[in-house]
């Protein structure tokens, strides 16, 4: 177990590397579902990867926030991507190295990588 100082430590720095809801219109929102069942499904390090590789990037005018429960337990972890006039990109069923592919694949070089959303599996 961490001390309660080392816990107050971790959260400065994610929180520094972590945008908390802000506006979202003049840049690209990744968001990933951060409730018990994305968390239970693997969302942490999701969520760790995508900060890492945006920071090692140094990609600008893209902001990673959480969010709750998305609604889609079977799916998570869930990434949604929201850019600017553009319509929502839902990722399911995420992991590190996937996380990795949306980064430089969508992020980067601007393609939706379709196996990974959830048309994939609604249709």
């Amino acid at each position: 177990m961490k001390s309660l100082e080392e816990l107050k430590a971790i959260r400065e720095k994610m929180q520094g590397q972590i945008g908390f809801r802000s506006d979202s219109s003049t840049g690209t929102r990744v968001i990933v579902g951060m409730a018990t069942c994305g968390i239970a499904s693997g969302a942490r390090p999701v969520l760790t990867t995508l900060v890492e590789e945006v920071a090692k990037k140094k990609l600008e005018n893209i902001q990673i926030t959480q969010t709750g429960c998305i609604g889609l337990c079977q799916f998570e972890p869930i990434v949604e991507i929201l850019e600017p006039g553009k319509e929502k990109v839902t990722y399911v069923k995420m992991n590190s190295e996937k996380a990795k592919e949306v980064v430089e694949r969508h992020l980067v070089r601007g393609q939706v990588i379709s196996e990974y959303t959830i048309e994939k599996y609604i249709k």
